[in-house]
């Protein structure tokens, strides 16, 4: 049934060919790194910011190693690959609808021999008429995981405290760590060692900027931030990161109100969706308060030569033009592939499953 995952993106081909000479990392080093994950095991994956240096690299080498096992351009037959996850099962919580979270969860913990079942509003009393705290007790005595994807953030460290096994963030309103994750390993594939590369963000200071501000800062990256008025991120999250980009040599975040100041200069431009699930009734006067804000080619002539653009999914014509999108310059779609490989590695991290 999954051997069809050996004929992925077109992408996917060469970024496992490539990854271990771009990214610099021999086979040796890689499994040094992977090996800082054994005190990984048990913990909540809640934001990037609580992830060591050394975990998060041990992530991202992880998630390539199951990439260049699993995937297109392995010599391995994915149904006879190893599966660490064999009696293992992750119930995910889905109070917001995702085509990525949920297929790349369901297919990666099958091809880890787990089990994923999926938990929609219809299925699960979440906060309704059971609490949380009881259903984080009940599915801990079912699951070895629990995967969660929510409005509120305060219904992530709801879960996280109750639960006696480990919780994933899936999304919530204040952070979406999986999709850093995929974002920088799809960076570390195009460019190898990300260090010294500036990122610029061009739209809501949303859940996605968050995170991808404290791991880009921990990769040593420069951080630049454009946001139009009152779409501000959120000021504890930025102060992490300057403290972050302090301790990790970059230069400080840099934040604007002008689209062009942040990506002039810039090797990635990033943008999302302006308007998030829950916010549809906003759709009209945030299209309004984010002119100026499209990345189309005009803007990425603004960044470094070879400057690649990146966008979680699902995007919107006014957010980014087709010309950008579609373009050799975007990296999209070996992103949306990544979310699959990184979530395998923060799930099989977590059961010491390594």
């Amino acid at each position: 049934m999954f051997s069809s995952l050996r004929y992925m993106n077109k992408p996917a081909a060469r970024f496992a060919a490539e990854t271990l000479v771009k990214s610099g990392t021999s086979s040796t080093k890689r499994g040094m790194s992977i090996s800082a994950l054994s005190g990984f095991e048990g913990k909540n994956f809640i934001s990037i910011d609580q992830l060591s240096n050394e975990e998060l690299r041990g992530l991202l080498d992880l998630s390539k190693k199951y990439r260049d096992t699993y995937g297109k351009g392995s010599s391995v037959d994915p149904t006879t690959a190893p599966k660490p996850l064999t009696g293992q099962s992750v119930s995910m919580i889905f109070q917001k609808r995702s085509t990525r979270t949920r297929v790349s969860t369901e297919t990666g913990t099958n091809l880890l021999g787990g089990q994923a079942l999926f938990l929609g509003p219809s299925d699960i009393q979440l906060g309704v008429n059971e609490s949380m705290r009881d259903t984080a007790l009940v599915l801990s005595r079912f699951n070895s995981v629990v995967l969660a994807r929510v409005f509120s953030h305060n219904d992530i460290l709801e879960l996280s405290k109750h639960a006696t096994v480990p919780v994933i963030n899936a999304l919530s309103d204040m952070h979406h760590p999986l999709q850093t994750l995929a974002d920088l390993m799809a960076l570390e594939d195009h460019f190898g060692d990300v260090r010294g590369k500036s990122l610029a963000w061009v739209g809501d200071g949303n859940n996605v900027l968050h995170d991808l501000m404290l791991g880009g800062a921990k990769l040593g990256m420069n951080i630049r931030v454009a946001t139009p008025d009152g779409y501000e991120a959120n000021e504890g999250v930025v102060e992490t990161t300057k403290k972050l980009a302090a301790e990790n040599g970059t230069e400080d975040v840099f934040l604007t109100k002008v689209a062009s100041e942040a990506v002039k200069g810039s090797d990635v431009v990033v943008t999302d969706t302006w308007v998030s699930m829950g916010q549809e009734s906003e759709y009209e006067k945030r299209v309004q308060e984010f002119d100026g804000y499209q990345v189309n080619a005009s803007l990425m002539e603004q960044a470094n030569p070879g400057a690649v653009f990146l966008h979680c999914l699902p995007r919107h014509p006014e957010e980014v033009s087709d010309e950008v999108f579609y373009s050799d310059q975007s990296l999209v779609f070996p992103e949306a592939e990544n979310r699959m490989w990184t979530v395998m590695a923060v799930m099989a991290a977590q059961l010491g499953k390594l």
